[in-house]
């Protein structure tokens, strides 16, 4: 019943929002957002923590952001984001407030709790209404950890340097502050349902920076992010409760090397991404225990606009954990068709067709007693009204 007020709430703003944000506008006042409701189904494995062996609609999202800029340099916002997939979220959360100073074009701050703009889709992925797909490729992008990877509390300053008309211009970003993975999320589900509990998260420092290239040729960037994650640890519970200890995790380092090509209808884009971790379980008056993880991911995608409301694309999106046993576990190749239709402006379908080989990305397995099997299909239909 929540799931389904919190989108009726935000389905009916779609239809009358965009007027009354319209008579706003002399106070420099935006309201804007969108939702969408999901529909997932496997060949083998339940996959997302959702039943979609039987057909699942439990993926529901509904986002709303309000933004002003009371003086021309200064904006200021917040968004709030209502989540359901399967297991995860059914709840409301936080997904940035921030106030974003520019004086001019070659410097900017923003600081509150700032969207990271780590990677290619890092610091777009929370606006679903502009990308034609309905999961980004998940091995870099998990819809499961998305509101754990996209902002942190902090800072980030950003410009714009121009290079010449031969030479094009270069777009930086540094960041800095503190970033929380909550008990709940994605990245620590494997762990969870071993009995082996974070209650309050993890979390910790975590800075960066990325440059992008806006090359000559019209529609080319190339660009790069490096993060990094010093050494975090939080509370450890197993047993219910019996064990008590800390978990801790080395020093992060996550590049990211990306490029994209966009003109006229024709959209191009490929990212590399490494995540090594090494962590440290430690409960009292045991020895400690040790994880190596080492996370190589890549994908490919292009798209192409048929008609004006009709785009098609295609991407295959990869994993491997170069630190796990030989077999399915230890890798996710993921094959992706993917069509939308805009109806209007504000009204919009998505369809799309996952083949899934390996089971590194996505599983779990409360929801997979019998274990998994290495290969499955995955269609997703969606509907989603911004405004």
């Amino acid at each position: 019943m929540k799931r389904i007020l919190a989108g009726a709430i935000v389905l009916a703003l779609g239809v009358g929002a965009h007027g009354f944000a319209q008579s706003l506008d002399e106070l420099n006042i935006q309201i804007h957002g969108y939702a969408t409701q999901g529909f997932l189904y496997t060949t083998n494995n339940n996959i997302l923590t959702t039943h979609s062996s039987d057909g699942s609609p439990a993926w529901t999202e509904a986002v709303l952001n309000v933004g002003a800029q009371p003086i021309p340099k200064l904006r200021i916002g917040v968004q709030g984001r209502f989540f359901l997939l399967g297991n995860f979220g059914n709840s409301v959360t936080l997904d940035w407030a921030a106030a974003d100073y520019k004086p001019d074009e070659r410097l900017g701050v923003r600081f509150g709790k700032v969207k990271t703009p780590s990677g290619l889709f890092n610091d777009i992925q929370d606006i679903d209404p502009s990308y034609i797909w309905s999961l980004l490729p998940q091995s870099i992008y998990p819809i499961n950890s998305r509101n754990s990877i996209l902002a942190h509390y902090g800072g980030v300053a950003y410009g714009t340097f121009k290079l010449g008309a031969k030479a094009g211009k270069l777009e930086y970003r540094g960041w800095g502050g503190e970033r929380q993975i909550g008990s709940g999320d994605g990245y620590l589900l494997v762990q969870a349902e071993a009995g082996l509990l974070l209650p309050n998260g993890l979390g910790g420092a975590t800075y960066g920076a990325a440059v992008h290239w806006r090359s000559p040729l019209s529609g080319l960037m190339i660009g790069a992010s490096a993060g990094k994650d010093p050494e975090w640890t939080a509370k450890l519970t197993a047993g219910n409760g019996a064990l008590t200890g800390t978990e801790s995790t080395a020093p992060l380092n996550i590049p990211s090397y990306f490029a994209l090509y966009e003109k006229n209808k024709v959209m191009v884009a490929a990212e590399y991404s490494r995540l090594p971790v090494s962590i440290t379980l430690q409960f009292t008056g045991l020895p400690p225990s040790y994880e190596r993880i080492d996370y190589r991911s890549w994908y490919a995608m292009a798209s192409y606009k048929l008609t004006s409301k009709l785009t098609a694309g295609v991407y295959d999106s990869q994993q491997f954990n170069r630190q796990a046993a030989l077999g399915p576990a230890r890798y996710s190749k993921d094959w992706t068709i993917s069509g939308r239709y805009d109806f209007g402006q504000y009204l919009y379908a998505k369809a799309e067709e996952h083949i899934i080989d390996g089971t590194a990305v996505g599983y779990d397995t409360d929801l997979n007693p019998n274990g998994l099997k290495p290969n499955t299909k995955l269609t997703i239909l969606k509907v989603g009204v911004s405004f």
